[in-house]
């Protein structure tokens, strides 16, 4: 089963007297890869939490649809997502192989040591790494481990916040193809990030969040360049 479009009507968001979010209309559609911009305190990470089921809003309604007809919930609806987040929900006590066999209990999969190794390999640790406690990972290390285990149960929304904080060149050109493999998957993809030189290129829908509110958002056939981006971040949010 597979979500093709994830539509948001009139979401808001409210902590305290503090309003998140006010009133946000978007749709994402799959195959397509969405970079959420804004400044800080714009909404984006709650955004992120809503979409994720992590969070609930204070009103408005978030419909996710498989097939073009069938609005999935619950359980279902979870085991389609994948969520790498500021919270890395890394266990520093086990090694990265563990890490990615728990979640793998968690989701009902049968997954092997090897086919952990697999994955972790894929996102570029290595055979000594894996074997090493989360604990002793640097901060470009636990990132690439959340990463694998976001992508641990093959979702098809994959939802990422600031995912190429801590990556060295390398990582974020890894991290970058993987995005781009998955909008050719014909997943849905949200990105939330200020490194606009590593989404430029890739990225073809773009959402400008400010105090809660969508003041941008275009969608194009072909990506738009960093340059492109960093122009309308400027515009929108200055």
């Amino acid at each position: 089963m597979k979500i093709e479009a994830v539509t948001i009507s009139k979401l808001t968001k409210r902590f305290g007297r503090h309003r998140a979010l006010a009133g946000v209309d978007l749709t994402l559609r799959a195959g397509r890869l969405c970079a959420l911009l804004g400044p800080n305190g714009a909404g984006k990470s709650t955004l992120l939490g809503i979409l994720s089921t992590l969070m609930r809003p204070s009103s408005g309604e978030i419909t996710y649809r498989s097939d073009g007809k069938e609005q999935l919930a619950g359980a279902e609806l979870r085991r389609q997502i994948g969520v790498l987040a500021h919270d890395s929900f890394v266990y520093g006590a086990l090694t990265g192989i563990e890490n990615l066999q728990f979640y793998a209990q968690l989701y009902g999969l049968d997954q092997s040591a090897e086919r952990a190794a697999e994955l972790l390999t894929k996102v570029g640790l290595d055979d000594k790494a894996q074997r090493r406690p989360a604990s002793t990972f640097s901060r470009g290390m636990t990132q690439r481990l959340s990463l694998a285990r976001a992508r641990l149960h093959d979702p098809t929304v994959l939802l990422f916040d600031e995912p190429f904080t801590g990556l060295d060149r390398a990582g974020a050109k890894a991290l970058t193809d993987t995005l781009v493999q998955a909008r050719a998957d014909g997943r849905i993809v949200l990105v939330v990030t200020h490194d606009l030189a590593s989404i430029g290129d890739v990225t073809d829908h773009v959402v400008v969040l400010r105090r809660g509110k969508v003041v941008f958002e275009e969608e194009r056939e072909q990506s738009f360049s960093a340059a492109v981006l960093k122009d309308i971040y400027h515009r929108y949010t200055d």
